[in-house]
Parts: structure tokens; C-alpha cells; sequence
């Protein structure tokens, strides 16, 4: 049987447990329905996933090696069931190795971790999107330079195991200030940020990666980022595609713009 290539993706994970929990108000009603229908939206069942999420700084990058890998409740002040759930997806240590021996080949510093289990970046959104845990999981950190250039390098370096059916997830959030959840005076400047990163992240490669590299020039780019690292999982999805992304998810979110992206 042949493989098809897989997607990558850059996805919103939500605030902490928010899609085991109580919403009343119905705030991640349109979020959970996107990342429920990712599954049908791939061209087969993955191998293997590659998460990229925004809550693991490292020197250099570290991916995730253990065979049965661990959860990791970093998340505080929550309802306590919230720390009793389980995502039982198998780690792939095979691929860890294959991952960091392709960003080593790059030049890039990568190193397998048989220790770190998956963080709430990974298994909350992969809980919605895959709730059968049935595919192998790695996680690579994010290296602690926040780096654009070197997280769309990673990317590139990477790029080949989506021929061997790996599906590559970027985790984040495109509007990550926590001051301005709620209040309406962000909406306008997360929008306008949102208008720049959808036409960066539409554009063709290089001209893509050279906006995504510059994304501090954005409007209101350190308003929606007053720190990145929850952007910088996209460079990494963008950087796996030679071809123009495309916007797959886009809502408001306790008044700010939230969207998501796809790379073919």
C-alpha cells in the first residue's frame, strides 16, 4: 500500500482543559468543532503525529522517545478532573530519531528525550481531534531563541517525514495575550493582525517565509504576541510546505481573532 503525504497544520489548543469543562456561554463550542473534524480532513489515517507546541523551551530542540509517554498537567487552578485525564496515544521513538537526525542533517541542534511526557498543548487539542489515541505521538520543544527563521528552517528540515504519512501539528494560539481575552478594546487590533498573518501564511514559499520571519512587523503584532512562543509552532508547520497555506479555522474568542492554518 501506498503512503499519501500528509498536511501540516497549525491549530489553536484553547486555554488549558477548556473543552472538559463546563461552557455555558458556548466559548469553545466553535474551536472544538474544527479540531473534531480534523481527522476527516486528512487524506488517510497518519502514522505517526508530530506536535509542536507552544509550552516546551529547550537549547536547541528536543523530541519526545519514550514508548509510552506521560502526561503533562501544566495547567493551574482548574477543576480537579481536570488532572485525571487520559490520552493513551503511544509515543514512536523511531520517529524521534528520524526527526532529529533530519534537523542534525541540517545543521540544527536535536536530541530524543526518553523523560519528558506530553504537555497540554498536545494531548488537550489531540483529545478533541483524535480522541482514540490510536496514533503514535511525538512532541518537539520549540528552541528557546523564539527564532522565526530557525523554526521555518526546522520546518523544512522536517518536511520529507510527511511522505511517510507523519502529520506535523503546530499548537498554539494565533492571539496570545492574556490581558486581552475578554476585553473589546483588542478586537480590532486582533483583527488586524489576523488580516496580516492570513495574507503572510497565504502567500507563495518565499515570500511567506520571508513575511513569517518579519512577523514583529505586523500590525499589532506585540499586542496579540507580547511573547511568542505560541506563534512560533506555525513557523515550524510553514516551514514543512514548499506551498502557500491556506486559513482552515477563523472566530472570534472572548473577543479577540483566532485562526488556523493548513499547508499542503
Amino acid at each position: 500500500m501506498t503512503t499519501q503525504r500528509q498536511p501540516s497544520y497549525y491549530i489553536p489548543h484553547g486555554g488549558g482543559p477548556c473543552f472538559f469543562m463546563p461552557d455555558p456561554t458556548g466559548t469553545w463550542i466553535g474551536m472544538a468543532q474544527f479540531l473534531g473534524q480534523l481527522r476527516e480532513a486528512l487524506p488517510e489515517t497518519p502514522k505517526a503525529i508530530l506536535v509542536i507546541s507552544g509550552h516546551w523551551e529547550t537549547q536547541g530542540f528536543r523530541l519526545t522517545a519514550s514508548p509510552n509517554p506521560s502526561l503533562l498537567f501544566d495547567y493551574y487552578g482548574f477543576p480537579a478532573h481536570t488532572y485525571a485525564l487520559r490520552y493513551d496515544a503511544p509515543g514512536a521513538p523511531d520517529l524521534a530519531e528520524r526527526a532529529a537526525t533530519r534537523l542534525r542533517t541540517a545543521g540544527l541542534d536535536a536530541t530524543p528525550d526518553t523523560e519528558r511526557g506530553l504537555d497540554h498543548g498536545v494531548f488537550v487539542p489531540l483529545m478533541v481531534a483524535l480522541p482514540q489515541a490510536d496514533i503514535p505521538v511525538v512532541q518537539m520543544s520549540l528552541d528557546r531563541s523564539l527564532d522565526p527563521a530557525l523554526h521555518l528552517a526546522a520546518g523544512a528540515a522536517l518536511a520529507g517525514l510527511r511522505d511517510e504519512g507523519v502529520l506535523i501539528l503546530g499548537s498554539g494560539m494565533s492571539f496570545h495575550n492574556m490581558r486581552g481575552y475578554g476585553d473589546g478594546r483588542f478586537t480590532a487590533p486582533s483583527l488586524a493582525f489576523d488580516e496580516w498573518l492570513t495574507a503572510a501564511v497565504e502567500a507563495e514559499g518565499p515570500r511567506r517565509n520571508a513575511a513569517l520571519a518579519q512577523w514583529e512587523t505586523a500590525p499589532a503584532a506585540r499586542l496579540s504576541h507580547p511573547r511568542e512562543e505560541h506563534l512560533i509552532p506555525l513557523m515550524v508547520a510553514a516551514g514543512a510546505s514548499e506551498h502557500a497555506g491556506r486559513k482552515v479555522y477563523g472566530e472570534l474568542v472572548m473577543n479577540t481573532a483566532v485562526s488556523g492554518f493548513r499547508f499542503d
